[in-house]
């Protein structure tokens, strides 16, 4: 069977972003020294329980098992299960299990088989029907494999069934684990993972019947552990598919089904269940947690009223002013939030909306809800920063408060952490902060100036996505804990594999699924994975985490009003537009 592994070349149609290796990797603008940071710490970083009142980060991490689990099996046959794609793993980073030769004597049958009432004999027949097809392009060649189309030994299109076949294994094939992801991964655009799941779980089964209760038993003894595996991989790459009742309940029947064929199975089948269990149940604590955080961070200050009360609040200089310590702890918060996206919701954002969206499963959460929440917290970043600027009395304290976050901001780029880089940018660029001129003047802009230029948009963020590759070059090579963090500008990141997906077709004029384009999504979200299952090696500061998750900050117009009584309007426009705030946040407070 031709491999499935990764398209390796260009297609005009739907150019990703270059992830070019060749370029050097950029040097810190800032940092003369040799660059490193204190020593992680080696202490278990989670030792408490979520809380609105505490630090929300202090609890044991629900995943760290997980980021790097392999399937513990039992006995001899342990070695069926150790294949599975973990988390924590980039599915194109290592060799594919199967070559060339594995794959040329069966691939042609896979997309022919069908398995509800032909016995073994009968599918050799209709396989060895198939006959393989090549034609010379330029460069390249293409093959057509039955409902399966091949360009230099890369998979590019196919039906819906002939893929859903090719993802079931045999006693002799199972699939490529980069086939397995991306399926696994896009299938999500075509039909429901129930739905999915059903039918390979059918599938693995109805091939093995034969007629024969026992010759069936045999076959299926043989395929199981390949069956675990791949129920395996699902479950640790997209548990979140499983908060869906169907899904746990069609697992729960393989569970069975297995049981009475392979007893080596059955208790590798056990262990999947039980680390899903604890996964889906992490999940659920943490949703908890960050909608508890959210209500205490809404809570409306009650300086508000006062320009010269909320002097008496607490600002962040106040909780810390170190700024590397700062961003260590804003890394803390990325990379956690991070570690509860699933890879779906990428995908999921595209899919079809599902007529069962009630059900009372897998559809009471919304499908992209830590993606979502991540989303906020850039969000919340930023009008945290513009808060603490527009905040206090004093021209010399607010020129402080932002030399401090530029000094924050350099060390986030020191670090790898795009993503709070950004979220600080943006709140010193908003328009309530920009306005104030008089700050600004006593403030030396030149380390400013570098940041914004690193992030700069223009180019398709060029010179942001030079650094990134630097930084993912340095993740590789990395010798330090501190030196594998990468954290990308997250909203840019949606955007790309948005416009990936929106510029390319699913499906081409015949029909066919377009699997160069789920390659390629594919690659993109399987970098992602890589950075996230990084554990930061900073130590948490307990008050300083609670401050950034939980502090009120000001909202839109709260800011604006904030602006105009740090600095007085300077046209009549202003003069207005602080009036009708005035107008309006008085009688929202009398409201409430």
């Amino acid at each position: 069977m031709p491999p499935t592994t990764p398209y390796a070349g260009k297609f005009s149609s739907c150019a990703p972003y270059g992830n070019n290796n060749n370029h050097p990797q950029p040097h810190s603008p800032y940092r003369n020294g040799n660059g490193t940071g204190p020593k992680p710490t080696k202490e278990n970083i989670y030792n408490g329980a979520y809380s609105s009142t505490e630090n929300p980060y202090d609890i044991p991490q629900p995943h760290s098992s997980y980021r790097s689990s392999s399937v513990s099996s039992v006995t001899a046959k342990e070695h069926h299960y150790n294949s599975s794609c973990a988390v924590s793993e980039n599915p194109y980073s290592s060799p594919q299990p199967h070559s060339p030769r594995q794959h040329s004597t069966s691939c042609p049958g896979r997309a022919y088989r069908h398995t509800s009432s032909s016995s073994g004999s009968e599918q050799s027949s209709r396989n060895n029907s198939v006959v393989a097809k090549g034609r010379r392009y330029g460069h390249g060649v293409t093959a057509s494999y039955g409902e399966m189309c091949y360009h230099d030994n890369s998979l590019v299109s196919a039906s819906l069934e002939a893929l859903i076949q090719h993802l079931v294994p045999t006693v002799d094939y199972y699939p490529d684990r980069s086939y397995v992801f991306t399926f696994l991964l896009s299938s999500r655009l075509f039909l429901h993972p129930y739905e999915l799941m059903t039918r390979v779980c059918h599938l693995c089964v109805e091939q093995q019947r034969s007629g024969d209760a026992l010759l069936d038993k045999i076959r299926f003894r043989e395929v199981a552990p390949k069956l675990v595996q791949l129920l395996t991989e699902w479950t640790e790459t997209f548990p979140y598919d499983f908060r869906d009742e169907r899904m746990m309940r069609c697992l729960k029947d393989m569970t069975h089904h297995v049981a009475r064929g392979d007893e080596y199975s059955w208790r590798a089948m056990q262990q999947m269940t039980q680390r899903l269990i604890k996964r889906l149940s992490a999940l659920g604590q943490y949703e908890e947690a960050v909608a508890a955080l959210n209500a205490v961070a809404m809570e409306r200050p009650a300086s508000l009223k006062s320009k010269q009360a909320s002097g008496q609040r607490s600002d962040v200089m106040s909780m810390c002013d170190d700024p590397f310590i700062l961003a260590q702890q804003l890394t803390h918060i990325e990379l956690d939030r991070l570690s509860f996206i699933g890879p779906e919701e990428f995908i999921q954002t595209f899919a079809m909306k599902d007529p069962l969206e009630n059900h009372k499963g897998f559809f009471r959460k919304r499908k992209t809800s830590n993606l979502e929440a991540y989303v906020n917290w850039f969000n919340r970043l930023s009008y945290l920063v513009a808060t603490e600027i527009c905040m206090p009395v004093k021209k010399k304290h607010r020129a402080r408060i932002i030399e401090f976050f530029i000094d924050v901001a350099q060390e986030c780029f020191n670090i790898g952490n795009f993503n709070s880089l950004m979220a600080i940018i943006t709140g010193m660029n908003m328009s309530p902060v920009a306005r104030l001129k008089k700050t600004w003047s006593k403030v030396n802009t030149d380390k400013f100036e570098i940041l914004e230029h690193q992030m700069d948009p223009s180019s398709n963020f060029s010179n942001y996505r030079t650094a990134l590759r630097g930084a993912t070059q340095r993740s590789e090579t990395a010798h330090s804990s501190q030196e594998k963090i990468v954290i990308p500008f997250f909203s840019l990141l949606i955007k790309d594999i948005y416009f990936l997906n929106e510029g390319c077709a699913s499906r081409l004029t015949n029909g066919h699924i377009n699997f160069e384009k789920l390659w390629e999504l594919a690659k993109q979200v399987s970098e992602f994975l890589v950075w996230r299952q990084v554990i930061c090696p900073f130590d948490r500061d307990r008050r300083i985490l609670q401050y950034l998750v939980t502090t009120p900050v000001f909202s839109e117009d709260e800011l604006h009003l904030a602006s105009y009584e740090s600095e007085g309007p300077e046209n009549n426009m202003e003069k207005d537009s602080r009036r009708s705030l005035r107008s309006s946040l008085l009688h929202r407070e009398n409201r409430s």
